[in-house]
């Protein structure tokens, strides 16, 4: 049984946690509420913010991506393909090897990341995953519907060339009119 002292300490320390728990719970509801985080897609989110949905971006991406089976990438006639549909879905946000991203991707809120290091964040089946179902709030739209399933695995398969791609060898595979 524990000791008048003992009971005291735990009841404290319990009692402690609790209401930093209904301070933290009333601050984020204040927050909220209150309508004080700057959502505009002017302003950038605090490093906390940013980290916390980057980090659950990143997890959620993985874990739904772990049924996915890749398919054999990088015939040429996927990866003409998949230049195509990068030139005219993609680059417009992300830009290319020597292709800077326009002027809609440049304004958006988080700022699309460049795709010619995406292989070094995310395995083929989950660039296949973000490519189909998008990111919330994030201007990453789902092609799901827009694209059929061998133009999204072209897109992958160009996606994974691209850390190989000079500006040339980008212009020559983006190029309207290339071989198809």
């Amino acid at each position: 049984m524990l000791s008048n002292r003992r009971r005291l300490i735990v009841k404290t320390a319990v009692l402690t946690l609790v209401a930093a728990g209904v301070t933290a719970g009333a601050a984020g509801l204040a927050l909220l509420y209150g309508g004080w985080y700057n959502i505009g897609a002017t302003a950038q989110h605090v490093p906390f913010v940013y980290s916390v949905l980057e980090e659950g971006m990143k997890h959620s991406v993985r874990n739904h991506a772990q049924e996915v089976r890749v398919p054999q990438l990088g015939a040429e006639q996927q990866l003409r393909l998949g230049a195509q549909v990068y030139r005219d879905k993609c680059a417009q946000c992300h830009g290319g090897p020597g292709f800077a991203q326009s002027s809609i991707g440049m304004s958006m809120q988080p700022i699309p990341g460049p795709l010619v290091d995406a292989t070094q964040r995310w395995e083929a089946r989950e660039l296949y995953w973000i490519t189909k179902h998008g990111i919330k709030m994030s201007g990453m739209p789902a092609w799901e519907y827009h694209l059929r399933e061998d133009e999204i695995w072209a897109v992958v398969a160009f996606v994974t060339v691209l850390p190989t791609m000079s500006a040339q060898d980008y212009r020559v595979a983006t190029a309207q009119g290339a071989a198809k």
